[in-house]
Parts: C-alpha cells; structure tokens; sequence
C-alpha cells in the first residue's frame, strides 16, 4: 500500500473538484441510485445547496463539518480507503468508535498476508497500516455513528459527539464477535469470558481454558492459548471442523490441547468469576459440567448494521454491494467484512477498500462535472 496503481477509468490528472461552485438552487439535479456515476443522467430535484468546496461557509453552506469523503472504521480497510482517497485529492476525514485496528488486531498471527514470511502479528500489521495513514496526513475523528441522512447531494452522518457531511461515505465498520446467548455469558463478559485470546490470554497462563467454535479463528485462538494455559478445550458443535488443514494439523498435534467434539454450551456458570462451563453433548443429549477459568467465543462475527436499517440494503445484516462496492444507495460505498462477500479476510478486506476509494472519487467527481454544467447553463 506504498503507492497506487493508475485506475482504469480515472482521470487523476485533471482537476477533481472545481474551487468556489456554487449551484443555482434547488432545481440543481443530482444523481441517485443506479444513475448516481452518470454526470449525463438526471435524477430527482435536490433540496440543498451545493456546498463551497473550499469550506468557505456562507449562509447557503451545509453544516461546517463539510468533507468531500467520510470513511466510518478505523481498521485495515479503513484506513486503506481513507489513503486511497486521499491519492485521488480528496479532502478525507476517517471516524473511529475505539481504539484503532479492527478486528485485525485481535488476531495472533497473520500468515497469509504478502510481504510478511513467517508472518505477522494481528496486531503490528493493524498499528502499521493505522500509523501509516496517520503520517499519510487522514484527519482521525473518535465518534460513534448513529445515523446517515441525505441532504441533496450529501449524506449528514450523525454521532454521538457530532454530525459531520460529506459528498460520498466507505462504510468499513467490520464486524462484533457473536455472542453464545447463553445464560451467564453477558453477566460473566471481562470475568472469565472473552471474545480474544490476544488481548485476554495472558491472564490464564498455567490455568484452565476453553474455546468455542470450529472455524479459524477458533482454531487458532485454541493454539495461541496452549502456549500459555495448562490445558485448553476446544468445543466445537460437529464432528469435524471447518477450519483450513494446516490449522487441523497443527491442533490434533498440541498435547494439551483436547477437543470436545458434538458438543454445545448451554451456561456459563459463576459468581464473581467463571466457575465452570454448562455443556450438552448433541448426540446422546448427556448434560456435563467443565471446570474452567476462562471461556474464548470464536464463533463468527456479526455485522454492526442494526443503525443502516431502512438506509441500505442489507442481507443477514451485511451490507448489499456490487463488484465495486456501491451500495443501494447513491454516494454510500461499503468495504471489507460489513459487505456481502463469500471471503473475509485482510486481503479481500483491502483490495475491497481500494475499489471503494476508486467509486467515491468517480461519484465525487460526477457531482462537480453536474455543478459546472449547472453554473454554465446546460444542467
């Protein structure tokens, strides 16, 4: 991510976004839905002013948090949309709801990210990437989104702090660990149940663990744990599991690391503190206790969504993208795990995160084709 690739497509030599336009009132057109990377296509009338683009606000401005793009997610696919957008010159600001990194930052070791032999811990990679756009010059705004409401050509995304504007918004908000909903999990969450054994393992050095779930993150949060807990149980639902072969290899051959196969959580079981986990076998139904100090749900992730409703198109809570991450909407543009994808990882997550770039600077950009034609007479 040192440089950028020409875009097919992309006129990144000429001027982006012309200086001081203004639009002649609310007959301006704009574009939406399946007409909004079209300049030449007419959609319905917009009801605000077009905003100075060199943030000089007047009375018929927007709102002074005015940026031509908003990216909302401060993980990999975040900031690599917030520097890609910064290459075509746009004016970018990234909103960040924690502390940085995503869910990147979570993992042990990445290993099949290029550049990096032997691999790379989740969290270097995602501190590099994020100190990257930092010394790129990304303006980083801590704040929660709440809402995202259109304003003639613009969508105003509410925080909890403050609303901010923007021409074009990447959604890369990622995806929270999936809870058991078990009884006991939510009451016990931060005292003996965790959803990352990167940030919580060392806590449990020479105790007790075990680890819910059957895929990769599973797996290999069951093997970062066996270097630093007594034994570890990996409790998976089925008879096999779905994580890739190498990591299968590498579990059936760590000596303390068990796996209780057929088997689900039915409670988490304590006072103060984890006390033991409640499990039921799936097969013959026989109900057992497993006496452990600490509970890691690898189960899968959920998409942070429920805000988007009646905004986007959403399928299982993920966002509806094409191959270039439009969304259902006109300036809205998704990346990485929150879309509807068949593969989520770092890779795709940033690859995605670059066509979304690519899509915001041509939506942009048809909106300042649309405002000189208006101020020329021939809008």
């Amino acid at each position: 991510m040192d440089s950028v690739p020409p875009v097919v497509g992309a006129d990144v030599s000429r001027s982006r976004i012309p200086r001081n336009t203004r639009s002649r009132g609310p007959d301006r057109p704009y574009p939406t839905g399946a007409d909004a990377g079209d300049p030449s296509q007419k959609a319905e009338q917009a009801s605000s002013p077009v905003v100075d683009m060199n943030n000089e606000h007047t009375s018929d401005s927007l709102p002074p948090q005015l940026h031509q793009l908003i990216v909302v997610g401060g993980g990999v696919a975040g900031c690599t949309a917030a520097m890609y957008g910064q290459r075509y010159g746009l004016d970018v600001v990234l909103l960040e709801k924690a502390a940085p990194g995503g869910q990147t930052a979570t993992a042990s070791l990445v290993e099949n990210y290029p550049g990096f032999p032997g691999g790379i811990s989740g969290f270097e990679l995602a501190q590099r990437v994020h100190q990257q756009a930092q010394e790129a010059g990304i303006t980083f705004l801590t704040d929660l989104a709440k809402a995202l409401l259109p304003q003639g050509p613009c969508w105003t995304l509410q925080g909890e702090v403050d609303s901010y504007c923007a021409q074009a918004v990447i959604l890369t908000l990622g995806a929270a660990p999936r809870r058991l909903g078990v009884p006991g999990e939510a009451r016990l969450l931060g005292h003996g149940v965790s959803f990352c054994a990167t940030c919580d393992g060392f806590f449990y050095r020479g105790k007790r663990v075990a680890v819910v779930g059957g895929g990769n993150s599973a797996v290999d949060e069951a093997l970062y744990l066996t270097d630093i807990a007594e034994q570890v149980y990996l409790i998976h639902r089925r008879h096999e599991l779905r994580a890739e072969a190498y990591l299968q290899e590498r579990a059936f051959a760590r000596a303390n690391l068990e796996i209780v196969w057929d088997t689900v959580v039915e409670e988490v079981v304590g006072q103060a503190e984890l006390e033991k986990v409640r499990v039921r076998n799936v097969r013959t139904e026989q109900v057992s206790d497993l006496e452990v100090d600490g509970l890691f749900v690898a189960i899968g992730h959920a998409p942070q969504t429920a805000w988007l409703e009646g905004t986007l198109d959403l399928e299982d809570g993920f966002i509806v993208t094409d191959h270039l991450m439009h969304t259902s909407q006109a300036g809205i543009f998704a990346a990485g795990d929150v879309r509807n994808t068949p593969l989520r990882q770092i890779t795709t997550a940033v690859g995605d995160a670059s066509l979304a770039a690519y899509s915001a600077y041509q939506h942009i950009s048809a909106l300042s084709e649309m405002d000189v034609a208006s101020l020329m007479g021939q809008g």
